[in-house]
């Protein structure tokens, strides 16, 4: 089963979260497009760049299922697998407290990274797996 994972690539600090998952995906399930591309704007995830809150989507490619916010942290967690998998534990949490936990991070996320002029240059492995 494959993943893509569409991210803000504007922002720096969903950028090095992007970096982080890349590594911690030692199945190699998940690939990663950013919602300013092709891919998105063909699947019309596009707006969910938005930097006053936006949301990271997670597309399940076998049944073309798409998981946001907070839920798509879980489902991440499930194409991560082994002991990230733990972190599905968060469905016992309602899912208006997961989507609000989620839009705090999201609605900060330029702030928390303070948004730079740099960028860290990524693995040959990680852009293999980067779509358009």
């Amino acid at each position: 089963m494959g993943w893509i994972m569409f991210f803000d690539g504007d922002c720096a600090f969903c950028s090095a979260g992007v970096r982080r998952i890349f590594r911690a995906d030692r199945r190699g399930a998940l690939r990663f497009a950013p919602l300013q591309g092709k891919l998105s704007r063909e699947k019309g995830f596009s707006p969910y760049a938005d930097p006053a809150g936006g949301s990271m989507v997670i597309l399940r490619e076998t049944d073309g299922a798409h998981f946001l916010r907070g839920d798509a942290v879980l489902e991440l967690a499930r194409a991560l697998g082994g002991p990230w998998r733990l972190l599905l534990a968060g469905r016992l949490l309602p899912r208006r407290l997961r989507d609000a936990l989620y839009s705090l991070v999201a609605k900060n996320r330029y702030w928390i990274s303070r948004k730079g002029d740099f960028c860290e240059l990524p693995e040959p492995e990680f852009l293999a797996r980067i779509l358009e």
